[in-house]
This record gives structure tokens, sequence and C-alpha cells, in this order.
């Protein structure tokens, strides 16, 4: 059984910062790509930010600038820094990890329940 839990949410006035945490626990032989989406009110999930094992990193052009996604392989957590926040990254943000898991060695996307991020003033 595997699970990835967030934290890190909350409300925050427009040009702060906040810092994601998400940490995957459970039977794990390996995790490759790890990622953080996000789900506006009214909008579908779109793709924020991932990093691959080797730390190779892909943003959304929207968060280009202002978010920093890290991992620490040995913990098996990944993080996500985000800066100079804006009303527009209001919504729920998703970890998800690809997990090779015994006894398959099949690699499948996990993904946590959510965390609330609300850029308000």
């Amino acid at each position: 059984q595997v699970q990835l839990v967030e934290s890190g949410g909350g409300l925050v006035q427009p040009g702060g910062s906040l810092r994601l945490s998400c940490a995957a626990s459970g039977s794990i032989l390996r995790i490759n790509a790890m990622g953080w989406y996000r789900q506006a009110p009214g909008k579908g999930r779109e793709l924020v930010a991932d990093i691959t094992a080797g730390g190779s990193t892909n943003y959304a052009d929207s968060v280009k600038g202002r978010f920093t996604i890290s991992r620490d392989n040995a913990k098996n957590t990944v993080d996500l820094q985000m800066n100079s926040l804006k009303p527009e990254d209001t919504a729920v943000y998703y970890c998800n990890a690809d997990i090779v898991t015994p006894p398959t060695n099949f690699d499948m996307r996990y993904w946590g329940k959510g965390t609330l991020v609300t850029v308000s003033s």
C-alpha cells in the first residue's frame, strides 16, 4: 500500500510565499517522476511542475520563475516552493508520483488527496 500525503497549503496574500511538501510512504521499490498538479474552481486539473529521479524539471509557463520543485530521493519527498503568488494560483494542489512496488515491479501513478492554496487579500 502506497500513500502520498501533502502538507503546507493555506491562505496567503498576493505576492506571498508558500511551501508545499509531499511524502510517499509504503512498500516502495523505486520512485520515478514526481510532480504537482492543481485544480482551480470550475477548471480541469493541470500540471504545475514535475521532476525526474535525476532532477530534471519541467514547469507550466504560468509558474516559471515563481515556483521551484525539488525532491529528496532518500526521504521520498517532493516539495514545491511557491513565490510571488497570485490570486489565479488559488487551487487544490495535488502531489503525484510514479512508483514501482513489489511484487509486480509495475510503475504506477499515485496521487495525494490534495491541499488547498488560497491567494487572497
